[in-house]
């Protein structure tokens, strides 16, 4: 969503950072060659790593996306709008990246688990699962996307850090929702133009578009109503 990116690149510029990471499914949405563009024009050094969106787009893309015909279209939207040579730079990019952040220490990033790109974790997830989740992982800190919901806790000596969402955040409010990390973690939410975002979103032609506006521009998901809604997919899943 190029609407609160901007905002967020727009905040970050007065900020004093030394890099910017992009956590995956960076692309989704009305204008993936637009948003593509923006990031790759960042002069602060830039980490990429792959969501299941960005895997979605290659040939392992089978349990890529979520949500029956609806997601498949938009899918076949965002693959329509990008190059071949973008295509393969998503596809290709790292699952996982190692950074010594300082403050934090050694950190994992990951788009939703040290383990795969589908994990589900979100703050109602127990204590218990973590086991399974970072089974092998030396780091301390581990920071992950995927449900976009912030989220920030401690099991069993791993911090778990969830920088939430730029584009489609599920925190009950309409804006952008990152995170700053260095000596500590520093969540942020970032207000766009949110008529400008609407008018982008329905000029397009992504099959969301409409649906997108209603549910997450024009409104916000509520934060527990998208936690509760995750943790039963995952029971489904037979991830709890």
């Amino acid at each position: 969503m190029v609407v609160p990116l901007e905002a967020v690149l727009a905040e970050l510029a007065g900020e004093e950072v030394d890099a910017v990471l992009i956590g995956g499914d960076a692309v989704a949405g009305p204008q993936p060659a637009e948003t593509l563009t923006l990031l790759r024009a960042l002069e602060l050094p830039t980490h990429w790593i792959r969501g299941n969106g960005e895997r979605a787009l290659g040939p392992d893309a089978a349990d890529a996306v979520m949500g029956g015909q609806e997601a498949e279209a938009a899918l076949r939207f965002t693959a329509s709008q990008l190059s071949e040579d973008d295509q393969r730079f998503l596809v290709q990019l790292p699952e996982t990246l190692r950074l010594d952040l300082d403050g934090l220490g050694e950190t994992l990033f990951c788009h939703a688990s040290p383990r795969n790109d589908l994990d589900i974790i979100t703050p109602q997830t127990p204590d218990s699962r973590f086991g399974t989740l970072l089974e092998g992982v030396a780091e301390r800190v581990v920071v992950a996307g995927h449900t976009h919901v912030q989220d920030d806790r401690t099991v069993d000596g791993v911090r778990w850090i969830n920088p939430g969402s730029v584009g489609m955040p599920y925190e009950g409010e309409v804006a952008a929702f990152w995170a700053v990390l260095g000596a500590d973690v520093e969540f942020r939410r970032t207000p766009f133009d949110t008529e400008r975002s609407v008018g982008v979103l329905l000029a397009s032609d992504w099959p969301e578009a409409q649906s997108f506006v209603e549910e997450n521009v024009r409104a916000a998901v509520p934060r527990e109503e998208a936690i509760t809604l995750f943790e039963q997919i995952a029971a489904e899943r037979g991830e709890r």
